[in-house]
């Protein structure tokens, strides 16, 4: 599977953006997809996560209600759409997935396998 992440950018706080990861390849109904986010001098964090099949989603208590992840599976694209951002959201979002992953993990990244190249976000206050 190979993951490809787009539709960073500059925005103003309070401004929305929203991210895309295509990937290559089936998705089976297991997958877990996920979208995490590094800032510089920081670990990588969670951000999000949705299992393909069911469409169960979780959320960081950072994003809740305003972030949102999705998929469309004719394009096999996940989405976050983020709304209400705030300076702290600034980061580099990495979209990852994992096919086999343990439910209990999918908040880590050692636990997935799959990594898109990142795209850089950018809250002006």
């Amino acid at each position: 599977v190979q993951l490809q992440a787009s539709g960073g950018g500059l925005v103003q706080a309070g401004g929305s953006l929203r991210l895309s990861c295509s990937a290559s390849g089936r998705i089976v109904s297991n997958t877990h997809m996920a979208w995490f986010r590094q800032a510089p001098g920081k670990e990588r964090e969670f951000v999000a996560v949705l299992k393909w099949g069911s469409r169960h989603t979780d959320y960081a208590d950072s994003v809740k209600g305003r972030f949102t992840i999705s998929r469309d599976h004719a394009e096999n694209t996940v989405y976050l759409q983020m709304n209400s951002l705030r300076p702290e959201d600034t980061a580099v979002y990495y979209c990852a997935s994992d096919p086999s992953l343990i439910r209990s993990s999918r908040w880590f990244p050692t636990a997935y396998d799959y990594w898109g190249q990142g795209t850089q976000v950018t809250v002006s206050s």
